[in-house]
């Protein structure tokens, strides 16, 4: 084999690589990100609606909820000063304002760190790829 057919081959197995592996992977832990942010959301609305439960005092509530499937209904709440608050694997503990709040403060920076990780992950495959690319772009460039 000539130097060239050998050098075509490397850029092809370096693309490959790009397409097949890193990209994939890339867009999956962009997805597993996301789904932090989610739930770092859903907490921050938590923490928020809990304040302003305390903030007004309010100690019952009606409100319209979400059955599934956009189905509705009116629900009743005659004490609201304790709250279900999901904490993982299907299971839904009872806590009061404070309690749910020094959870909601655990759970927030267990999702912080899992947001950075991710995000030290994103980086390292983007560097991984520029990388590659760069190798594929200095192989090209060869006589």
């Amino acid at each position: 084999m000539s130097a060239e057919v050998i050098r075509k081959e490397k850029i092809v197995k370096f693309e490959e690589f790009v397409d097949r592996r890193l990209k994939p992977d890339l867009v999956q832990a962009i997805a597993m990100r996301d789904k932090v942010f989610q739930k770092q959301k859903i907490f921050l609305d938590l923490k928020r609606n809990i304040g302003n439960l305390q903030k007004n005092e309010v100690n019952s509530l009606q409100s319209m909820i979400n059955l599934g499937s956009e189905v509705y209904m009116q629900a009743d709440v005659p004490d609201t000063r304790r709250i279900f608050v999901d904490v993982g694997l299907g299971f839904h503990v009872e806590f009061t304002w404070s309690e749910a709040l020094d959870f909601i403060e655990v759970r927030e920076a267990r999702l912080q760190r899992q947001i950075e990780e991710y995000t030290q992950l994103i980086a390292s495959i983007k560097t991984q790829i520029k990388m590659v690319c760069e190798g594929i772009r200095e192989l090209l460039q060869l006589q």
